[in-house]
């Protein structure tokens, strides 16, 4: 299953950087990220993300 970048970033627009994982998690439930977002964003390691794209590599990398 694979999270389309477009969406993922939709989902965490308006997030500030450097962001940890909760933020990133919050911003996307606030924003009504779909089912698959969300469980790739919960799959992300608990660190902080210095900017979007850092988030779409690591998404990409777990696989999701």
């Amino acid at each position: 299953m694979t999270v389309n970048p477009v969406e993922l970033q939709k989902a965490l627009g308006g997030v500030g950087y450097p962001a940890d994982k909760k933020q990133l998690m919050d911003q996307a439930t606030r924003h009504g990220a779909d089912q698959k977002v969300m469980k790739a964003l919960d799959a992300l390691p608990e660190k902080t993300y210095d900017s979007p794209a850092e988030v779409n590599k690591e998404v990409s990398k777990e696989g999701h």
